[in-house]
């Protein structure tokens, strides 16, 4: 067994690292005061053609697996771009993926070029205020009337809205007391975010304030039925088929950043002096990052062996969601043990590592709780009575 990376793969690594040189600590220290989306390194990664790493090659993209975009989207937040970064690109790699699957040859040519190009931002709308993470009793509906649906709603948490004119959005087409099975009846639509129709309000957050979050609001928007990917009443389906994707870059993402707090620890360590002698010779600061170092590399091991399964179309769920849980947890830890070794200037934003602590909160919290995995691992994987 090779737990090495191929020379194309440490290629992909090594390009990633040289374009977010480009875009530094200042620059996200920048957008985390100010705020607004990062368009100039959205456009130097479309520029480069990377947004469409794991997208057909027939459609623009570059043909490649989810393991090089878990590269590609760690190498990203290591560079201390951290979740900013990675959740500015986030959706292209991974969101349209129901589109590839399962989209038409003439949905494909039309939907996934200008993605691929930087010419269409996109956001993924499921997560409903009641529903949550119960997904099966989303409200928002599409009712057909001949060639077009009319949807109506509310989305919460949707990333991007506020730059977005595309979104990928779930709704029920059938109602719940017409299905035999509750994953029946709910219907995917990648279609334009109209403003017109929608209403789109960012919610004041913790962290990541480069990347906006929202609520939608929508009233009787028109959705051509041509802008439906698949069958109706399928789309419950098709979300799961890109569920373990998400888990995977996330997991990535979130062990990049731990390595981002690690380095500033770790650095931080060996330059700063008291009682005559630089902190890192102490065992009481040696000890927690070489720990956190342990457990980044154990989930990372985790990451990409579920992106590697995926890729070679094995069953990966219970590796996915351990990886996100595992990558998340090592990622807090390393987090929280690098604003530790900088003592009082750890809570000082000049030193990064605050802003890595706030920034990680995402990955424990989204897209599924770290409890949730938990109670799926204890089902799927060891045969426990389901809990919820």
């Amino acid at each position: 067994m090779d737990f090495s990376f191929s020379p194309e793969q440490q290629a992909i690594r090594s390009a990633i690292e040289k374009l977010c040189a480009r875009f530094g600590d200042d620059y996200w220290l920048a957008k985390d005061r100010d705020g607004g989306f990062p368009h100039d390194f959205h456009r130097a990664f479309a520029a480069d053609g990377w947004l469409g790493i794991a997208m057909p090659q027939a459609y623009g993209g570059a043909g490649l697996g989810v393991t090089d975009a878990a590269i590609m989207m760690q190498t990203v937040a290591e560079s201390g771009a951290g979740l900013s970064g990675a959740s500015a690109l986030h959706m292209n790699i991974f969101g349209l993926n129901p589109v590839v699957m399962f989209g038409s040859e003439e949905q494909k040519k039309r939907m996934l070029p200008p993605l691929i190009a930087g010419k269409d931002k996109a956001c993924f709308a499921v997560t409903e205020p009641d529903a949550g993470l119960d997904t099966l009793n989303l409200k928002t509906k599409a009712v057909r009337r001949g060639d077009t649906y009319v949807l109506s709603g509310q989305k919460i948490w949707i990333s991007t809205a506020q730059v977005a004119n595309k979104m990928l959005i779930l709704a029920r087409t059938t109602p719940l007391a017409q299905v035999k099975k509750k994953t029946e009846g709910l219907s995917l639509f990648y279609t334009a975010l109209d403003r017109s129709f929608i209403d789109v309000r960012d919610i004041p957050k913790m962290g990541r304030r480069a990347v906006d979050s929202n609520e939608l609001f929508i009233e009787s928007l028109p959705v051509p039925v041509t802008d439906r990917i698949g069958e109706a009443g399928k789309g419950f389906d098709y979300i799961l088929h890109g569920m373990n994707v998400e888990r995977i870059l996330i997991a990535a993402e979130a062990i990049g950043l731990g390595r981002a707090a690690l380095r500033k620890a770790a650095a931080y360590a060996g330059e700063r002096r008291v009682f005559g002698r630089v902190i890192g010779q102490n065992q009481a600061i040696q000890h927690p990052l070489a720990k956190c170092w342990m457990e980044l590399e154990a989930a990372n091991l985790m990451t990409f062996k579920a992106a590697s399964l995926y890729d070679r179309g094995a069953p990966c769920a219970a590796e996915a969601n351990a990886a996100k849980y595992l990558g998340a947890e090592a990622a807090f830890a390393a987090c929280e043990a690098a604003v530790m070794t900088h003592g009082g200037m750890g809570y000082a934003k000049e030193f990064h590592v605050e802003r890595y602590l706030r920034e990680v909160m995402i990955a424990r919290l989204a897209p599924v709780s770290p409890q949730l995995i938990l109670c799926f691992i204890a089902e799927k994987v060891l045969g426990l009575p389901k809990s919820y």
